[in-house]
């Protein structure tokens, strides 16, 4: 390896580096700040305050939110509940991607460097899909809670909504951040139904459908609110557990479905370790261009396809 093409697998080691950087700081201030919110609740303060972290590339963030890729960015992060904005997550996204794009170019051949950097926006995306359903998947498992708090404030003669601002401020993230959002829509004039329409497509499940049609109907027709939401509790507590017992019997075809891509790959290092420079002759040519890149999606469409075939819908 000449001097060159060891600056550039530097280069992009160093890119990489300063990403798990960011990302590591960022999740180590928000676990401070989560702790510090409930040490502050079990000590019974009257109010816990926040404040904003600084943000950086304001102006990049700006011209981003005029976009439509920027406004959909901004909408996937919101759902994700990440504390990033778009113009921060792009640039920790070019990051990776050149990161990826100099380590496959110097460690593996020319060809693999867009290869690698197209791989590192399809996992940034996946990133953000990933937080937003384990995001869901939490607020899921507070449902039941949530259903339980609603039917005894409504059951105690509270309107329900002092009892949506009452479970905000008893829950913790994502259900409280996600009830405070709905209490301060209702706050300033927003009906009922469109406040928790919104928390709906916000946090798309059946779970949190039927909980919204059931506090609609009953806002709307007058019904009772209490004895609806106590069995809905108890079906909540069901389905919650047998969601459970799904995802423990499909964890290992889970595991599998991002083994096989990650074989394909480490494959590659294998190949060029066991023979200097093969990977490099291999992709000189179109016909072997050719190969890699039905290789590379024969490896997609395996990934997919066990994903799609391990779903199972409760």
């Amino acid at each position: 390896m000449d001097l060159d093409s060891l600056v550039n697998l530097t280069t992009g080691v160093a890119l990489l580096t300063c990403v798990l950087a960011v990302v590591g700081v960022h999740v180590y201030a928000k676990g401070r700040a989560q702790r510090a919110a409930l040490v502050d609740r079990l000590s019974a303060a009257s109010q816990v305050t926040y404040t904003g972290r600084r943000r950086h590339f304001r102006d990049l963030d700006r011209r981003l939110r005029r976009t439509r890729l920027g406004r959909q960015l901004e909408l996937r992060l919101a759902a994700t509940g990440l504390d990033v904005t778009p113009g921060e997550f792009f640039v920790a996204m070019l990051a990776a991607v050149a990161g990826l794009w100099l380590i496959g170019q110097e460690t593996l051949a020319p060809f693999f460097g867009p290869i690698l950097g197209l791989i590192g926006v399809w996992a940034a995306l996946q990133f953000l899909n990933w937080q937003r359903q384990k995001r869901i998947e939490k607020f899921i498992n507070q449902l039941p809670e949530l259903a339980r708090i609603l039917a005894n404030a409504t059951h105690a003669g509270l309107a329900l909504r002092t009892a949506i601002g009452m479970a905000a401020e008893e829950l913790e993230a994502p259900a409280g951040e996600e009830l405070a959002k709905v209490a301060n829509q209702l706050a300033v004039g927003v009906s009922m139904e469109d406040a928790l329409d919104e928390m709906a497509k916000r946090l798309p499940s059946r779970e949190l459908v039927v909980l919204v049609t059931t506090l609609v109907l009953s806002n709307r027709a007058g019904g009772q609110v209490v004895s609806a939401l106590r069995n809905l509790t108890e079906t909540l507590e069901e389905r919650k557990e047998t969601r459970r017992e799904v995802r423990t019997q499909l964890s290992q075809v889970s595991m599998t479905s991002y083994a096989v891509p990650v074989l394909g790959i480490g494959s590659l290092f294998l190949m060029n370790g066991v023979k200097d420079g093969a990977l490099d002759r291999m992709t000189g040519s179109p016909v072997g261009q050719a190969v890699v890149i039905i290789a590379f999606g024969l490896y997609a469409v395996g990934f997919v396809l066990i994903r799609r075939l391990s779903r199972i819908d409760v």
